[in-house]
């Protein structure tokens, strides 16, 4: 099956409003900014954004947050986005904070079939008693909060200890970039810009990939594949010059003697 579409705009087209859509990334790494970008010229508005983070001002998922097309965002960094704090305290944007490695595993369960599971992280505080701000009024107070969780006592290896329910995270679409991908949608991913693609795109119902290199078919070792092309519903080839368009979040430097 061929799932190679003409443009990235063709790709992410019947995306709806309000639709929840869970991106990869981490920082500006591994990001699909070329799908991003192409959600932005479609207008698609009311986005429950799934992501690590949300980009920066200028680039990623920030670029949709600027024109306020996001209405809810599930992540655990807030990051150097000024604007995504910003509407954030203001009472514009929804915001639940989670723990990295629980939002990892929120994802990983969605696309697994598996409802909810219990952790350790969060016992103890209000991620497990409720109580976090998820929305502020235009006042500063507190209009929408999380609520309590269910806390259940296990024995494990020995030694007992209370656990969180932790609800899994299934989205409408996901966007991901690979490094690599075939027709039949087999990626690869490059080291570390792997991150949050493969569990994105495993949560996702339909799944949309950018890769910066397509190949044929049978060219990829299967035993080389991150994720298979049952995953993926759709495949965009990007150009050298989308390709080559790679931000740094943050850069810093020291001076060298001579």
């Amino acid at each position: 099956m061929d799932k190679v579409v003409r443009s990235a705009t063709d790709a992410v087209a019947d995306i709806p409003d309000g639709a929840t859509i869970a991106v990869g990334g981490f920082g500006l790494c591994g990001i699909p900014s070329v799908l991003i970008r192409a959600l932005l010229d479609v207008g698609t508005h009311e986005l429950e954004v799934v992501s690590n983070n949300c980009g920066v001002d200028d680039w990623g998922l920030g670029l949709l947050l600027q024109e306020h097309r996001v209405r809810r965002v599930v992540a655990s960094y807030v990051g150097e986005n000024k604007e995504f704090a910003r509407q954030y305290l203001a009472g514009e944007l929804e915001v639940e904070l989670t723990p990295q490695g629980t939002l990892a595993e929120r994802l990983r369960a969605g696309g697994s079939g598996i409802a909810a599971f219990y952790t350790r992280t969060g016992v103890g505080t209000l991620v497990a008693e409720g109580g976090l701000p998820w929305r502020y009024d235009a006042e500063g107070n507190v209009a929408v909060a999380s609520p309590p969780k269910p806390v259940e006592r296990f024995t494990v290896r020995g030694v007992e200890h209370e656990y969180v329910r932790e609800q899994a995270i299934a989205a409408d679409f996901a966007l991901v970039r690979a490094a690599v991908g075939d027709r039949a949608g087999n990626l690869v991913f490059h080291s570390a810009a792997r991150n949050f693609n493969p569990l994105c795109a495993t949560a996702g119902r339909v799944t949309v990939a950018e890769v910066e290199r397509l190949v044929p078919v049978g060219e990829l070792d299967p035993d080389a594949v991150h994720l298979p092309g049952i995953f993926v519903d759709r495949v965009v080839e990007l150009t050298p010059e989308q390709t080559a368009d790679k931000r740094i979040e943050r850069r810093t430097l020291r001076e060298v003697a001579p």
